[in-house]
């Protein structure tokens, strides 16, 4: 049996629940014009220029220390309407920003054109995921289009209770609310505990949490995601994630599909600012 929550000092193990889905660019809606519309690797010093004066509580056992940490990893994003493809990586800075006495949030920039927070808070059952926002851009011709989604998870989803065990799962749901697609999108499934393992960061053993995330997204779209999560088990952070989302959305000109296959790991256990 996997050692508790409410029983564990540095060896805690919280996962990175991943409720909520991609929500696709509408026609017509969220329009920019930029001079360029390639996407393109943000860089370290992009992402620390964002950054700003948390630093890490040396009595703070329960977080993972706050900073930018140098991820790599590789992925392609398509639309099927209009028929565009664009890359993740191979730079991915992951930020890490601490809220309150018991939250935090933790930031993945896929590329110039896209980027994601999920949000999550620590309370006596152990760590909720509260929910997060997503960002992307689609260049059109000269035209880039942008949208804004915001992920509200229900007050029960649980991104780890208090005790696991190899095998065990949960179900969370959570929703989704676009500036670029009408409606609101649900996700609901489970979220299974695979089981720890010693993955390798920065040629180092590290201790990792291993979870399973299968979804089903209904509403404003329609689809399925698949998600594979390493966490290191000491603090939470997250050490390695590989995705697979499909979904569909109706657009004024036909349906359009959205594609996102990827995956990006961890390259050195502590931030680089």
């Amino acid at each position: 049996m996997a050692p508790s929550i409410a029983g564990r000092q540095r060896h805690r193990r919280w996962p990175w629940f991943l409720g909520g889905a991609v929500l696709l660019i509408g026609a017509g809606l969220g329009v920019i014009w930029l001079t360029s519309s390639r996407a393109i690797p943000v860089t370290m010093q992009q992402a620390e220029s964002r950054l700003g004066r948390s630093r890490p509580d040396p009595s703070d056992l329960m977080r993972p220390a706050p900073g930018v940490y140098r991820y790599t990893g590789s992925g392609t994003e398509s639309l099927t309407l209009p028929p565009l493809t664009q890359a993740e990586g191979p730079t991915m800075p992951g930020t890490l920003t601490l809220r309150g006495a018991n939250c935090w949030d933790f930031r993945i920039d896929y590329s110039t054109h896209h980027w994601r927070t999920w949000d999550y808070c620590l309370d006596k059952g152990g760590l909720r995921e509260t929910g997060g926002r997503l960002w992307q851009l689609w260049p059109i011709g000269p035209v880039n289009m942008t949208n804004v989604t915001s992920i509200t998870c229900s007050s029960g989803t649980m991104a780890f209770p208090t005790e696991a065990v190899p095998g065990q799962h949960w179900v969370s749901r959570c929703t989704g609310d676009s500036t670029a697609v009408k409606g609101r999108m649900v996700s609901t499934g489970p979220y299974r505990f695979v089981g720890d393992v010693t993955i390798l960061v920065g040629g180092h053993p590290v201790r990792a949490a291993r979870f399973l995330a299968l979804r089903t997204d209904s509403g404003a779209q329609r689809g399925t995601e698949r998600s594979e999560v390493w966490f290191r088990v000491s603090d939470g952070l997250p050490l390695r994630l590989r995705q697979d989302i499909k979904v569909t959305t109706s657009t004024p000109f036909g349906t359009s599909t959205y594609t996102q296959v990827g995956v990006f790991s961890l390259v050195s256990s502590v931030p680089h600012r």
